[in-house]
Protein backbone atom coordinates (compact mmCIF):
# COMPACT_ATOMS: atom_id res chain seq x y z
CA UNK A 1 0.00 0.00 0.00
CA UNK A 2 2.86 2.43 0.92
CA UNK A 3 3.25 5.65 2.44
CA UNK A 4 0.24 7.58 3.26
CA UNK A 5 0.66 11.17 3.88
CA UNK A 6 -1.45 13.75 5.17
CA UNK A 7 -1.11 17.54 6.50
CA UNK A 8 -3.36 18.78 9.24
CA UNK A 9 -4.66 22.71 9.45
CA UNK A 10 -1.70 23.33 11.89
CA UNK A 11 0.99 21.90 9.46
CA UNK A 12 1.41 19.42 11.41
CA UNK A 13 2.16 16.39 9.25
CA UNK A 14 0.91 13.09 9.48
CA UNK A 15 2.08 9.27 7.86
CA UNK A 16 1.06 6.27 7.92
CA UNK A 17 2.62 2.70 6.37
CA UNK A 18 0.28 0.01 6.42
CA UNK A 19 2.33 -3.50 7.50
CA UNK A 20 -0.24 -6.08 7.05
CA UNK A 21 1.85 -9.16 8.41
CA UNK A 22 2.07 -7.34 11.58
CA UNK A 23 -1.25 -7.32 14.94
CA UNK A 24 1.16 -4.04 16.18
CA UNK A 25 1.68 -0.81 15.60
CA UNK A 26 4.60 1.36 16.08
CA UNK A 27 4.02 5.38 16.15
CA UNK A 28 5.32 8.06 17.40
CA UNK A 29 6.26 12.06 17.24
CA UNK A 30 9.09 13.28 15.66
CA UNK A 31 10.43 16.57 16.14
CA UNK A 32 12.91 18.85 14.17
CA UNK A 33 14.80 20.17 17.55
CA UNK A 34 17.70 18.18 19.28
CA UNK A 35 21.27 19.55 21.19
CA UNK A 36 21.95 21.35 18.08
CA UNK A 37 18.70 23.67 18.62
CA UNK A 38 20.07 24.89 22.44
CA UNK A 39 21.49 28.27 23.69
CA UNK A 40 25.12 28.01 24.64
CA UNK A 41 23.47 28.31 28.16
CA UNK A 42 21.13 25.47 27.44
CA UNK A 43 23.27 22.94 26.77
CA UNK A 44 21.88 19.90 27.76
CA UNK A 45 18.19 20.71 27.91
CA UNK A 46 16.31 19.06 24.55
CA UNK A 47 17.83 15.89 26.36
CA UNK A 48 16.54 16.84 29.83
CA UNK A 49 13.16 17.68 28.52
CA UNK A 50 13.38 14.50 26.64
CA UNK A 51 13.35 12.60 30.36
CA UNK A 52 11.34 15.16 31.93
CA UNK A 53 8.16 14.14 28.85
CA UNK A 54 7.11 10.92 31.24
CA UNK A 55 7.57 12.57 34.82
CA UNK A 56 3.47 13.62 34.60
CA UNK A 57 0.41 16.16 32.80
CA UNK A 58 -1.88 18.20 33.75
CA UNK A 59 -4.36 15.24 33.97
CA UNK A 60 -1.51 11.95 34.41
CA UNK A 61 0.72 11.25 36.74
CA UNK A 62 4.66 9.66 36.02
CA UNK A 63 2.64 6.37 37.50
CA UNK A 64 -0.54 6.93 35.25
CA UNK A 65 1.83 7.30 32.00
CA UNK A 66 3.59 4.26 32.49
CA UNK A 67 0.86 2.02 33.70
CA UNK A 68 -1.66 3.19 31.05
CA UNK A 69 0.60 1.88 28.70
CA UNK A 70 2.02 -1.25 30.18
CA UNK A 71 -1.54 -2.13 31.40
CA UNK A 72 -2.28 -2.61 27.39
CA UNK A 73 1.47 -4.64 27.20
CA UNK A 74 2.64 -1.65 25.52
CA UNK A 75 6.04 0.50 25.88
CA UNK A 76 6.74 4.17 26.01
CA UNK A 77 9.93 5.80 24.99
CA UNK A 78 11.80 8.96 24.21
CA UNK A 79 14.94 9.87 22.44
CA UNK A 80 17.28 12.82 21.80
CA UNK A 81 19.75 13.22 19.20
CA UNK A 82 21.76 15.97 17.48
CA UNK A 83 18.88 17.40 15.09
CA UNK A 84 15.75 15.64 16.40
CA UNK A 85 13.76 14.36 19.42
CA UNK A 86 11.45 11.65 19.08
CA UNK A 87 8.79 10.23 21.43
CA UNK A 88 7.43 6.75 20.51
CA UNK A 89 4.95 4.12 22.13
CA UNK A 90 4.71 0.25 20.49
CA UNK A 91 0.72 -1.22 21.25
CA UNK A 92 -1.50 -3.73 19.67
CA UNK A 93 -3.74 -2.13 16.76
CA UNK A 94 -6.63 -1.79 19.53
CA UNK A 95 -4.41 0.31 21.82
CA UNK A 96 -3.65 3.15 18.94
CA UNK A 97 -6.02 5.61 20.63
CA UNK A 98 -4.87 4.81 24.03
CA UNK A 99 -0.77 5.37 22.84
CA UNK A 100 -2.03 8.45 20.84
CA UNK A 101 -3.60 10.06 23.67
CA UNK A 102 -0.86 9.89 25.81
CA UNK A 103 1.65 11.37 23.43
CA UNK A 104 -0.60 14.18 22.66
CA UNK A 105 -0.93 14.56 26.26
CA UNK A 106 3.20 14.46 27.16
CA UNK A 107 3.42 17.28 24.04
CA UNK A 108 0.82 19.79 25.01
CA UNK A 109 0.47 19.35 28.60
CA UNK A 110 3.82 18.34 30.64
CA UNK A 111 3.82 19.41 34.18
CA UNK A 112 7.50 20.15 34.80
CA UNK A 113 7.27 19.62 38.64
CA UNK A 114 10.26 20.81 40.27
CA UNK A 115 10.41 18.00 42.53
CA UNK A 116 10.71 15.54 39.73
CA UNK A 117 12.76 17.76 37.98
CA UNK A 118 15.83 17.58 40.56
CA UNK A 119 15.43 13.64 40.67
CA UNK A 120 15.66 13.38 36.98
CA UNK A 121 18.85 15.80 36.65
CA UNK A 122 20.11 13.89 39.60
CA UNK A 123 19.58 10.84 37.00
CA UNK A 124 21.34 12.70 34.57
CA UNK A 125 24.40 13.64 36.17
CA UNK A 126 24.90 9.53 36.84
CA UNK A 127 24.03 9.37 32.98
CA UNK A 128 27.53 12.15 32.56
CA UNK A 129 29.40 10.45 35.05
CA UNK A 130 28.94 6.87 33.50
CA UNK A 131 29.75 8.07 30.29
CA UNK A 132 32.92 9.46 31.76
CA UNK A 133 33.64 6.11 33.04
CA UNK A 134 32.87 4.16 29.90
CA UNK A 135 35.86 4.80 27.76
CA UNK A 136 34.37 3.13 24.38
CA UNK A 137 31.45 5.91 24.76
CA UNK A 138 32.89 9.20 25.75
CA UNK A 139 35.83 8.60 22.98
CA UNK A 140 33.01 9.44 20.44
CA UNK A 141 31.97 12.41 22.13
CA UNK A 142 35.60 13.63 22.14
CA UNK A 143 35.31 12.82 19.22
CA UNK A 144 32.76 15.10 17.99
CA UNK A 145 33.63 18.14 20.00
CA UNK A 146 37.05 17.85 18.15
CA UNK A 147 35.51 17.69 15.03
CA UNK A 148 32.89 20.47 15.45
CA UNK A 149 34.84 22.50 17.92
CA UNK A 150 33.27 25.10 19.93
CA UNK A 151 30.14 24.38 18.09
CA UNK A 152 26.57 23.28 19.21
CA UNK A 153 26.97 20.38 16.91
CA UNK A 154 29.93 18.74 18.30
CA UNK A 155 28.36 19.17 22.09
CA UNK A 156 27.72 16.24 24.30
CA UNK A 157 23.64 15.68 24.21
CA UNK A 158 23.90 15.16 27.77
CA UNK A 159 24.67 18.61 28.66
CA UNK A 160 27.48 18.99 31.73
CA UNK A 161 27.17 18.74 35.60
CA UNK A 162 27.11 22.47 35.51
CA UNK A 163 24.60 23.52 33.02
CA UNK A 164 21.76 20.17 33.56
CA UNK A 165 21.77 21.00 37.47
CA UNK A 166 21.18 24.75 36.64
CA UNK A 167 17.87 24.15 34.30
CA UNK A 168 14.32 25.36 36.13
CA UNK A 169 10.59 24.49 34.92
CA UNK A 170 10.36 27.25 33.49
CA UNK A 171 13.84 27.04 31.07
CA UNK A 172 11.84 23.89 30.39
CA UNK A 173 8.84 24.83 29.27
CA UNK A 174 10.39 28.18 27.36
CA UNK A 175 12.94 25.84 25.36
CA UNK A 176 9.72 23.66 24.16
CA UNK A 177 7.28 26.39 23.11
CA UNK A 178 10.59 27.62 21.45
CA UNK A 179 11.64 24.67 19.46
CA UNK A 180 8.19 22.41 19.03
CA UNK A 181 5.45 23.83 16.95
CA UNK A 182 3.76 21.21 14.22
CA UNK A 183 5.33 23.23 11.44
CA UNK A 184 8.38 21.61 12.50
CA UNK A 185 7.00 18.10 13.81
CA UNK A 186 5.75 14.58 12.17
CA UNK A 187 3.38 11.79 14.01
CA UNK A 188 4.44 8.73 12.39
CA UNK A 189 2.48 4.97 12.56
CA UNK A 190 3.56 1.67 10.88
CA UNK A 191 1.97 -1.61 11.49
CA UNK A 192 -1.40 -2.51 11.80
CA UNK A 193 -2.93 1.02 11.36
CA UNK A 194 -6.25 2.36 8.71
CA UNK A 195 -4.29 5.86 7.85
CA UNK A 196 -7.71 7.66 7.78
CA UNK A 197 -8.74 6.55 11.08
CA UNK A 198 -4.91 7.56 12.63
CA UNK A 199 -4.87 10.80 10.95
CA UNK A 200 -8.66 11.32 12.86
CA UNK A 201 -7.33 10.33 16.52
CA UNK A 202 -4.67 12.50 15.50
CA UNK A 203 -6.67 15.73 14.83
CA UNK A 204 -8.30 15.25 17.82
CA UNK A 205 -5.35 15.03 20.13
CA UNK A 206 -2.92 17.30 18.42
CA UNK A 207 -5.33 19.63 16.13
CA UNK A 208 -4.99 22.13 18.17
CA UNK A 209 -1.34 22.45 19.09
CA UNK A 210 0.80 25.67 18.32
CA UNK A 211 1.40 25.90 14.52
CA UNK A 212 4.78 27.41 14.46
CA UNK A 213 7.83 27.00 16.86
CA UNK A 214 9.81 30.61 17.15
CA UNK A 215 13.23 29.63 17.72
CA UNK A 216 15.71 30.33 14.83
CA UNK A 217 17.17 27.20 13.36
CA UNK A 218 20.86 26.60 14.34
CA UNK A 219 23.93 27.87 12.51
CA UNK A 220 25.42 25.86 9.71
CA UNK A 221 28.43 23.90 11.34
CA UNK A 222 32.13 24.05 10.10
CA UNK A 223 34.13 21.41 10.56
CA UNK A 224 37.75 21.67 11.77
CA UNK A 225 39.21 18.78 12.85
CA UNK A 226 41.84 18.59 14.98
CA UNK A 227 43.67 16.06 17.73
CA UNK A 228 42.74 15.19 21.04
CA UNK A 229 44.48 12.70 23.41
CA UNK A 230 43.46 11.03 26.89
CA UNK A 231 46.07 9.10 28.67
CA UNK A 232 44.22 7.01 30.99
CA UNK A 233 45.56 3.67 33.02
CA UNK A 234 43.54 1.23 31.40
CA UNK A 235 43.79 -2.21 29.64
CA UNK A 236 42.88 -1.33 26.06
CA UNK A 237 42.68 2.00 23.91
CA UNK A 238 39.94 3.72 22.17
CA UNK A 239 40.92 5.36 18.69
CA UNK A 240 38.40 7.39 16.44
CA UNK A 241 40.18 8.56 13.60
CA UNK A 242 37.60 10.33 11.25
CA UNK A 243 37.50 13.33 8.89
CA UNK A 244 34.57 15.41 7.19
CA UNK A 245 31.92 13.52 5.85
CA UNK A 246 28.84 14.22 3.32
CA UNK A 247 25.30 15.38 4.39
CA UNK A 248 21.89 13.89 3.59
CA UNK A 249 20.94 16.32 0.87
CA UNK A 250 24.38 15.89 -0.91
CA UNK A 251 24.81 13.69 -3.69
CA UNK A 252 27.77 11.64 -2.37
CA UNK A 253 25.33 11.06 0.62
CA UNK A 254 24.76 7.26 0.03
CA UNK A 255 28.44 6.85 -1.29
CA UNK A 256 29.74 7.91 1.69
CA UNK A 257 27.22 4.86 2.85
CA UNK A 258 28.80 2.40 0.75
CA UNK A 259 32.44 3.68 0.93
CA UNK A 260 31.99 3.02 4.98
CA UNK A 261 31.23 -0.48 4.25
CA UNK A 262 33.92 -1.28 1.85
CA UNK A 263 36.64 -0.25 4.53
CA UNK A 264 34.62 -1.46 7.67
CA UNK A 265 31.13 -2.61 7.36
CA UNK A 266 31.64 -6.12 8.49
CA UNK A 267 34.36 -8.79 8.59
CA UNK A 268 35.21 -9.37 5.23
CA UNK A 269 35.71 -5.59 4.73
CA UNK A 270 39.14 -3.83 4.48
CA UNK A 271 39.75 -2.97 7.84
CA UNK A 272 38.57 -5.93 9.50
CA UNK A 273 40.48 -8.23 7.14
CA UNK A 274 43.80 -6.31 7.77
CA UNK A 275 44.19 -4.75 10.78
CA UNK A 276 42.51 -7.54 12.66
CA UNK A 277 42.23 -10.77 11.04
CA UNK A 278 45.60 -10.47 9.07
CA UNK A 279 47.92 -8.23 11.60
CA UNK A 280 46.34 -8.91 14.72
CA UNK A 281 46.61 -4.92 15.72
CA UNK A 282 43.17 -4.93 17.61
CA UNK A 283 39.96 -6.65 18.88
CA UNK A 284 37.48 -4.52 17.53
CA UNK A 285 37.53 -2.30 14.46
CA UNK A 286 34.87 -0.66 12.21
CA UNK A 287 33.94 2.10 9.78
CA UNK A 288 30.89 4.67 9.95
CA UNK A 289 29.34 7.78 8.08
CA UNK A 290 27.09 10.19 9.81
CA UNK A 291 25.16 12.63 7.97
CA UNK A 292 23.34 15.45 9.55
CA UNK A 293 21.51 18.37 8.09
CA UNK A 294 24.23 20.42 6.75
CA UNK A 295 27.47 18.36 7.02
CA UNK A 296 28.80 14.81 8.25
CA UNK A 297 31.37 12.54 9.80
CA UNK A 298 33.38 9.37 8.04
CA UNK A 299 34.94 7.92 10.91
CA UNK A 300 36.95 4.27 12.22
CA UNK A 301 36.53 3.00 15.17
CA UNK A 302 39.21 0.73 16.81
CA UNK A 303 40.19 -0.83 20.41
CA UNK A 304 43.13 -2.21 20.49
CA UNK A 305 45.98 -3.10 23.62
CA UNK A 306 49.06 -1.08 24.67
CA UNK A 307 50.93 -3.32 22.37
CA UNK A 308 49.05 -2.37 19.16
CA UNK A 309 49.10 1.17 19.41
CA UNK A 310 51.88 2.59 17.99
CA UNK A 311 51.32 0.10 14.41
CA UNK A 312 47.62 0.95 14.40
CA UNK A 313 46.99 4.28 13.05
CA UNK A 314 49.39 3.59 10.22
CA UNK A 315 47.88 0.51 8.98
CA UNK A 316 44.09 2.12 8.63
CA UNK A 317 45.72 5.58 7.12
CA UNK A 318 47.37 3.04 4.55
CA UNK A 319 43.98 1.14 3.92
CA UNK A 320 42.16 4.47 3.18
CA UNK A 321 44.47 5.66 0.76
CA UNK A 322 44.14 2.15 -1.14
CA UNK A 323 40.58 2.99 -1.01
CA UNK A 324 41.61 6.17 -3.12
CA UNK A 325 43.22 4.07 -5.55
CA UNK A 326 41.40 1.29 -6.43
CA UNK A 327 37.77 -0.93 -5.12
CA UNK A 328 36.64 -3.65 -6.68
CA UNK A 329 34.16 -4.30 -8.20
CA UNK A 330 32.93 -7.12 -6.02
CA UNK A 331 33.34 -4.93 -2.94
CA UNK A 332 31.25 -2.39 -4.20
CA UNK A 333 28.58 -5.47 -5.04
CA UNK A 334 29.01 -6.67 -1.69
CA UNK A 335 28.45 -2.82 0.40
CA UNK A 336 25.49 -2.49 -1.65
CA UNK A 337 23.95 -6.20 -0.68
CA UNK A 338 24.78 -5.28 2.67
CA UNK A 339 23.10 -1.78 2.12
CA UNK A 340 19.66 -2.81 0.43
CA UNK A 341 19.58 -5.80 2.86
CA UNK A 342 19.66 -3.61 5.87
CA UNK A 343 16.93 -1.62 4.05
CA UNK A 344 14.49 -4.32 3.76
CA UNK A 345 15.03 -5.89 6.80
CA UNK A 346 14.24 -2.70 8.37
CA UNK A 347 11.08 -2.24 6.75
CA UNK A 348 9.71 -5.54 8.22
CA UNK A 349 9.92 -4.25 11.81
CA UNK A 350 7.20 -1.45 12.49
CA UNK A 351 9.32 0.78 14.47
CA UNK A 352 12.74 0.60 11.87
CA UNK A 353 9.81 1.65 9.44
CA UNK A 354 8.22 4.32 11.42
CA UNK A 355 11.32 5.91 12.56
CA UNK A 356 12.78 5.58 8.67
CA UNK A 357 9.63 7.55 7.44
CA UNK A 358 9.98 10.28 10.25
CA UNK A 359 13.52 11.04 9.16
CA UNK A 360 12.70 10.84 5.49
CA UNK A 361 10.05 13.61 6.30
CA UNK A 362 11.64 15.53 8.73
CA UNK A 363 14.64 15.92 5.81
CA UNK A 364 13.08 15.55 2.47
CA UNK A 365 9.51 16.61 2.90
CA UNK A 366 8.48 13.74 1.75
CA UNK A 367 8.69 9.51 2.61
CA UNK A 368 11.50 8.34 -0.35
CA UNK A 369 10.51 4.91 -1.96
CA UNK A 370 12.48 1.99 -0.66
CA UNK A 371 12.35 1.57 -4.78
CA UNK A 372 14.30 4.89 -5.28
CA UNK A 373 16.69 4.52 -2.54
CA UNK A 374 17.71 1.25 -4.12
CA UNK A 375 18.07 2.81 -7.91
CA UNK A 376 20.39 5.49 -6.03
CA UNK A 377 22.68 2.48 -4.87
CA UNK A 378 22.69 1.37 -8.61
CA UNK A 379 23.93 3.97 -10.21
CA UNK A 380 27.18 4.07 -7.52
CA UNK A 381 30.25 3.01 -9.63
CA UNK A 382 33.24 1.75 -8.24
CA UNK A 383 35.03 5.08 -10.01
CA UNK A 384 32.76 7.25 -7.70
CA UNK A 385 33.65 5.57 -4.98
CA UNK A 386 37.91 6.04 -5.35
CA UNK A 387 37.30 9.50 -6.38
CA UNK A 388 35.25 10.14 -3.29
CA UNK A 389 37.79 8.42 -0.96
CA UNK A 390 40.63 9.89 -2.36
CA UNK A 391 39.10 13.48 -1.64
CA UNK A 392 37.94 12.84 1.71
CA UNK A 393 40.71 11.23 2.65
CA UNK A 394 43.36 14.15 1.87
CA UNK A 395 41.18 16.46 4.24
CA UNK A 396 41.99 17.51 7.53
CA UNK A 397 41.78 14.44 10.11
CA UNK A 398 40.05 14.35 13.84
CA UNK A 399 42.16 11.94 15.87
CA UNK A 400 41.00 11.20 19.16
CA UNK A 401 42.27 8.21 21.78
CA UNK A 402 41.66 7.67 25.42
CA UNK A 403 44.36 4.84 27.10
CA UNK A 404 47.18 3.70 26.99
CA UNK A 405 47.87 6.05 24.17
CA UNK A 406 51.99 6.80 24.63
CA UNK A 407 52.82 5.26 21.30
CA UNK A 408 50.22 6.70 19.45
CA UNK A 409 51.90 8.76 16.59
CA UNK A 410 51.75 12.33 16.26
CA UNK A 411 49.18 14.22 15.45
CA UNK A 412 51.14 16.60 12.67
CA UNK A 413 52.71 12.91 11.08
CA UNK A 414 49.01 11.65 11.36
CA UNK A 415 47.84 15.35 9.22
CA UNK A 416 51.12 14.55 6.61
CA UNK A 417 49.74 10.84 5.76
CA UNK A 418 47.24 11.52 4.14
CA UNK A 419 47.60 15.36 2.37
CA UNK A 420 51.71 13.85 1.31
CA UNK A 421 53.29 17.35 1.52
CA UNK A 422 56.91 17.29 0.80
CA UNK A 423 58.59 17.72 4.08
CA UNK A 424 55.88 16.30 6.07
CA UNK A 425 56.75 13.45 8.37
CA UNK A 426 55.46 10.40 7.11
CA UNK A 427 53.86 7.07 9.07
CA UNK A 428 56.15 3.39 8.50
CA UNK A 429 53.25 0.55 7.81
Amino acid sequence: MGVEVSRLSNGLTVATETLPQVESVALGAWVKSGSRNERDEEHGIAHLLEHMAFKGTGSRTAFDIASQIENVGGEINAATSVETTAFYARVLRDDVSLAVDILADILSDPLFDPSELDREQDVILQEIGAAHDTPDDIVFDRFTETAFRHQTLGRSILGTPETVKSFTSAQLRSFMERQYGAERMVVVAAGAVDHDTFVKEVERKLGGFRTKAEGAMPHIAHYVGGDYREPRDLMDAQIVLGFEGRAYHVRDFYASQLLSMVLGGGMSSRLFQEVRERRGLCYSVYSFHWGFSDTGLFGVHAATGREGVEELVPVILSELQKAGEAIGQDELDRARAQYRAGLLMSAESPASRASQIARQLLLFGRPVPMEELVDRLSKITVERLTDLASRLFSTRPTLTAIGPIGKLAPFEAVQGHGHGRPGTQRLAV
